[in-house]
């Protein structure tokens, strides 16, 4: 499997990216949910305004123009609909923040796995952590002028420090269809997924 290099950190309000200026996409975005930041976020409209990233080098960014006509969606890895303000939703956009996704899978079964997360985030005592990132094949595919990495499959990975329990989700980034049931931590790193968790709890 390709791992992309290049990589920096982003700090953005409601997330986080590692992001690799060779795939042109994060290696993986992070984010810590909680209830009260979940119903803040509730019915904030959307910009849907996407953007490059300016604090990237111009060699390193995705560009509007890498998707346009691809035939692939601009996939959120860390999702607007988890922002809390009106800032973060519109940061939510940074193309630092999406990969080149099918759009049966972007608008159906990656949509209900961001929903279901919320809703297991908000019935939650306690901080819940989200990872979420691309699976590239060996020679992956790209779009665009910049040559954006096609993923192979999506995934994310949701942790809850408190109850020392973790689950990943895992799909292929194709028409499906795809199954919406969790995979054990243990299977997720066997499918080549990055250890994103701390070694005490594997």
């Amino acid at each position: 499997m390709a791992a992309p290099t290049r990589q920096r950190a982003l700090c953005f309000d409601g997330y986080a990216v590692l992001y690799s200026g060779d795939s042109k996409t994060p290696v993986y975005a992070v984010q810590r949910l909680t209830r009260s930041s979940l119903i803040a976020a509730n019915g904030l409209p959307r910009s849907d305004r996407f953007y490059p990233e300016a604090r990237l080098p111009v060699a390193d960014r995705a560009q509007l123009e890498d998707y346009r006509d691809s035939g692939y969606d601009r996939g959120h890895m860390a999702p607007a609909g988890d922002m809390p303000t009106l800032a973060a939703k519109d940061q939510s956009f940074s193309l630092a923040n999406m990969v080149p996704q099918h759009p049966q899978l972007n608008q159906k079964a990656w949509n209900q796995i961001e929903a279901a997360t919320r809703k297991y985030a908000m019935r939650a005592a306690t901080d819940v952590y989200v990872f979420t990132g691309p699976q590239f094949g060996r020679s992956p595919a790209s779009i665009g002028p910049s040559k954006v990495w096609v993923p192979a499959a999506t995934w994310k990975v949701v942790y809850v420090p408190s109850e020392r329990r973790s689950w990943a989700y895992w799909m292929r980034n194709d028409a499906g269809p795809h199954s919406l049931q969790p995979v054990e931590y243990s299977d997720y790193l066997k499918r080549g997924g990055p250890d994103v968790l701390p070694q005490t709890i594997h």
